[in-house]
């Protein structure tokens, strides 16, 4: 019963009593203000009119108030002076204290952040990527260098396999002749043929669209619901069954007190090292896309037990390699040494004009400014008032002939030769250990799977051979540009006339006298020179 009488009545009442209170507020306000107004009561602050000047001593009171005026501002500048010096007092009491009970350790890891954090090196320079590459020979049990099937030959680098075979540990070289979904299947057995004289070769076709790990529940989905499945599509990848049991077999022949089998991925950039490693392990572990020189330092990824991968940043070329060479397979684009427009051009030189404009859709041209002017108006590459972009459209040109997207070969070699760093016995060596009848059959499941494009189809390149490439760190900074990579815009319409004599670099005009006698009969003919 107490708590009941000393229990407070509650607050609340309902909107509308609310909103009425509020209405009859506003009214009442509203009245008072009108009375007010009537009367004549002002709520304006008059201003302080100052001293008036009739006023006797105002010079003195204006005195008076300037001085009190200053005295305030004083006060106030020694009140805020004395409040910072207490704070650095405070400051400096908490530094020493700190720097008494800081270990010595604590200091040194400090000191040698801040040494790391000055001596970083500089990820893209060549020179890193030249260590990170002898790291990962170094560190690998086999090398596996990817071969870009359009143009095998063109992505062997012989300083790379002298390198692997010259250090120690009796180190495997196998080669994998990746993207083989995009050249003709007669030219893929021509140039089995002709690589597995020296090195084992495995034929790969490398998954383009792996995403994460979500894919493979995808794609058992799919087979599932549909029977009939195109296995040729970017998705799909074959030969890493092969290359799976051949390192597992030659895992398996290995002492049981030895590591795991540590397997090295090198090349030049864009042959598809990164997109390897993700099929083999089937899910995205490595980036990789169209842009050339990704990868900037080695990384290892498990993909068995007893089977480990090693991604390594792709090889620099030399400077001293053709000018067709250093456009599909050196980072000068990238890095801003190289017109796009220069590279461009170079590819064209070396294909058949006709193939070209049957693959690009477009008319006949004369030089390739021409033909990037029609491929940008055929894409839709236009600028403001409709100028065609050539510049966006060599970069797409350049990104199909580096992509995994355009079909383009390379003639194999009829008459093979053994190079000078290799020898039968070399030849021998890397062919032991290896399962080489599995090897066989496995490349025969591939060529059964892959579906590939027609002769008619595949544009015929002229490949320039082997590509020198750069390993030591002091090559890099030595190395300089051959007179055959620094070629000039010398042949404008080269089409026309591949064989025009070079550019010369001054032009000098020379004033000749002629000494001709004219009649007032001769006529001119405008035949001779307008026809």
């Amino acid at each position: 019963l107490l708590s009941s009488e000393l229990k407070k009545a509650s607050k609340r009442v309902s909107c509308s009593k609310r909103y009425k209170i509020q209405k009859k507020v506003r009214e009442h306000n509203r009245k008072l203000k009108k009375e007010a107004k009537k009367k004549g009561v002002s709520k304006r602050v008059k201003k302080d009119p100052g001293v008036p000047s009739s006023a006797p001593f105002k010079e003195e009171v204006l005195r008076e108030a300037e001085q009190r005026r200053l005295q305030v501002e004083e006060k106030e500048k020694k009140r805020q002076a004395k409040k910072e010096e207490r704070a650095q007092k405070r400051k400096k009491e908490k530094d020493t204290a700190s720097k008494e009970t800081e270990p010595k350790a604590k200091k040194a890891r400090q000191v040698q952040k801040l040494s790391e954090k000055q001596t970083t090196t500089d990820k893209s320079s060549k020179q890193y990527l030249c260590s990170e590459l002898n790291k990962v020979i170094d560190a690998s049990d086999v090398v596996i260098e990817v071969l870009d099937a359009r143009d095998p030959m063109g992505c062997r680098c012989p300083q790379l396999e002298e390198a692997v075979l010259q250090r120690e540990g009796n180190k495997k070289l196998l080669l994998v002749l990746n993207k083989i979904d995009l050249v003709p299947k007669e030219n893929v057995e021509r140039w089995i043929q002709c690589l597995q004289l020296e090195f084992p070769v495995v034929l790969f076709k490398a998954s383009t669209q792996i995403k994460d790990k979500t894919v493979q529940a995808k794609k058992s989905r799919i087979v599932a619901s549909n029977e009939v499945l195109d296995k040729s599509r970017g998705a799909a990848c074959f030969g890493n069954g092969c290359l799976t049991e051949l390192l597992t077999s030659l895992a398996a022949n290995r002492e049981q007190n030895e590591t795991s089998l540590r397997v090295g991925v090198v090349g030049f950039p864009n042959v598809g090292k990164s997109s390897l490693i993700n099929s083999m392990k089937g899910i995205l572990a490595c980036n990789a896309g169209v842009k050339r020189g990704i990868t900037k330092s080695m990384q290892e990824v498990h993909i068995l037990k007893n089977v480990k991968l090693i991604d390594s940043p792709g090889v620099i070329p030399s400077p001293s390699n053709p000018p067709a060479s250093l456009a599909l397979r050196s980072l000068q684009v990238e890095e801003g040494r190289e017109s796009v427009l220069e590279a461009v051009r170079t590819l064209l030189k070396q294909c058949d004009k006709t193939q070209i404009m049957l693959q690009y859709n477009v008319p006949d041209f004369r030089n390739s400014l021409e033909f990037l002017t029609l491929f940008a108006k055929k894409r839709g590459y236009l600028q403001k008032g409709g100028i065609p972009n050539t510049e966006q459209a060599a970069t797409a040109f350049l990104a199909d002939w580096t992509g995994a997207k355009l079909s383009y070969h390379c003639k194999a070699q009829e008459n093979h030769s053994l190079p000078a760093y290799m020898s039968d016995t070399v030849v021998a060596e890397m062919q032991n250990d290896w399962n080489l009848n599995q090897l066989i059959r496995g490349n025969e499941e591939t060529l059964n799977g892959v579906k590939f494009p027609n002769q008619a189809s595949s544009i015929t390149f002229i490949s320039k051979g082997p590509t020198a490439g750069l390993l030591r760190v002091s090559e890099v900074s030595e190395e300089k540009p051959n007179a055959v990579a620094t070629e000039t815009e010398a042949e404008l319409y080269f089409y026309i006339s591949p064989c025009l004599p070079e550019k010369p670099g001054h032009v000098q005009f020379q004033s000749v006298p002629i000494d001709v006698s004219l009649s007032t009969g001769d006529a001119y003919d405008f035949n001779t020179d307008f026809k």
